[in-house]
C-alpha cells in the first residue's frame, strides 16, 4: 500500500493533544543535522554530510522489511554518541523534539554498553544522558524518564551489569530497563539472572518480544523474566483464534496479558519497516484496541522510521478510524503503563490528560 502522507492542517489539531510516549530509542531519535555537526566534531564518517539527505539514507536503510537491516543505521548514529558531551546533547534535543510533538510524559531508552568506544565508563554515559534529559524538561516543561536496555545478542553477563547500573541509577531518572534487539536465536530467558535480579530490587521491566518472533518470545518475556509492558507484541495475534466470522476468542497468553493490565508498546511504521507485518492495514493493533487489551502507539524510531507520535497518532486515525475517544484512551492506557510512580501517574491522568481532551471532545 501507498503510506498515508498527511497536510499539516490534518497534524497540527492531533500535534495539541497531549501525548504519553513510552516506547522510543534514543540512539534512534538524532537530528540530521546534529549528527553531522558530531560527526565532523569527532572524525566520524558519515554516508552524507547533508542533513536531508542523511534523514532519507537513514529512512530508505531501516525501510527493508528486516529487523536486522533496519538495525544497521544505528552503528552511524551511536558512533556520534562517544562523548560526555554528545550525550548530553542528544538527550537534551530528544526532549525539546519530544515536547514540540505535544508528548507530556516520555520514556527514553537506550544501551550505554554501545557508547564506550571512546574510554567513557557506564556511569559517565548514564550521567551524561541523565544531565542533558534534566536540561531539556527544564526548558520545556516535559517530563521525561530513562530506561537502560540490555542487549540481547550480548554475555547475559553483560546484562546482568546493565540490570544493576539501572537500579544504581532509579533515584536519578532511570525508571526501567528493557531488553532489546534481534529477537530471532536471541531468547529472552538466556538472561533469566539479570530479571530474577530487577524483580528482587522491586525495578520495573519492559521486553522487546513478539516482534521478529512469536508467542514464546512473549510468553518468555512475562512468565519467565517478569515484564511489565512488552515491546510490540505484533504476534500476540497468533493467540487469538477465529471461531466465526466477526468473532475471536483468546488463548492463555492473550487472556492473561489482559486480565494482569499488561501494557502492549506498539508501533506502527516501524513494524512495517521491520517486517513485522506486510501492511499497515493488516495490523493487529485495532483488534487489539477494540478487545481492550491495555495498548499504546509510540514511535519506536523517530528517525529510522521518518515518523513523528503524532504521525502514529494520525495514521490509526486515518486507517482504522478512531476518534477523539480511542485516542484519549491511547493517551491513558500510556500513562496507567507509565514506569513512574502510581501518585505521578494520577496527577498526569487528573491535571494534563484528562482536562486537555475534555476540551478537545467540547471542539468537535
Amino acid at each position: 500500500m501507498n503510506v498515508p502522507v498527511p497536510t499539516e492542517a490534518q497534524l497540527d489539531p492531533i500535534r495539541r493533544l497531549p501525548k504519553v510516549h513510552l516506547h522510543d530509542h534514543l540512539d534512534g531519535g538524532l537530528r540530521p543535522a546534529t549528527i553531522v555537526e558530531l560527526g565532523k566534531q569527532q572524525g566520524v564518517d558519515l554516508p552524507t554530510e547533508d542533513p536531508t539527505e542523511l534523514k532519507e539514507w537513514f529512512h530508505r536503510g531501516a525501510n527493508r522489511g528486516s529487523l536486522p537491516l533496519y538495525l544497521e543505521g544505528f552503528a552511524v548514529t551511536c558512533g556520534v554518541m562517544q562523548t560526555e558531551e554528545s550525550l548530553a546533547r542528544v538527550a537534551r534535543e530528544r526532549v525539546e523534539d519530544l515536547a514540540a510533538d505535544g508528548v507530556v510524559y516520555g520514556e527514553v531508552r537506550f544501551a550505554p554498553i554501545l557508547h564506550l568506544d571512546q574510554g567513557l565508563n557506564l556511569e559517565q554515559v548514564v550521567s551524561s544522558v541523565l544531565e542533558g534529559t534534566k536540561e531539556g524538561c527544564a526548558k520545556t516543561g516535559c517530563d521525561v524518564r530513562i530506561i537502560i536496555c540490555g542487549m540481547r545478542h550480548m554475555d547475559p553477563s553483560a546484562n546482568l551489569e546493565m540490570a544493576e547500573l539501572a537500579v544504581d541509577f532509579r533515584d536519578r531518572g532511570v525508571v526501567g530497563f528493557d531488553l532489546a534487539g534481534d529477537e530471532s536465536g536471541h531468547p529472552p530467558k538466556r538472561h533469566i539472572e539479570a530479571f530474577h535480579y530487577l524483580q528482587r530490587e522491586n525495578f520495573n521491566i519492559t521486553i522487546h518480544a513478539g516482534e521478529a518472533f512469536g508467542l514464546a518470545s512473549i510468553w518468555q518475556a512475562i512468565q519467565f523474566c517478569g515484564a511489565h509492558r512488552i515491546g510490540h507484541a505484533t504476534r500476540l495475534v497468533e493467540d487469538l483464534e477465529d471461531e466465526e466470522a466477526g468473532r475471536r476468542s483468546a488463548g492463555t497468553l492473550a487472556n492473561y496479558i489482559d486480565d494482569h493490565r499488561i501494557c502492549l508498546e506498539m508501533c506502527l511504521s516501524s513494524n512495517l519497516h521491520t517486517g513485522a507485518i506486510s501492511r499497515l492495514e493488516d495490523h493487529p493493533f485495532p483488534d487489539y484496541l477494540r478487545r481492550g487489551f491495555r495498548v499504546c502507539l509510540n514511535t519506536d524510531n523517530y528517525l529510522m522510521s521518518a515518523t513523528t507520535l503524532t504521525y502514529e497518532w494520525w495514521l490509526a486515525q486515518e486507517l482504522f478510524g478512531l476518534s477523539i475517544h480511542d485516542l484519549e484512551k491511547l493517551a491513558h492506557n500510556a500513562a496507567k503503563g507509565a514506569f513512574c510512580h502510581h501518585a505521578e501517574r494520577i496527577e498526569l491522568l487528573e491535571k494534563k490528560l484528562c482536562p486537555a481532551f475534555e476540551a478537545a471532545r467540547a471542539t468537535v
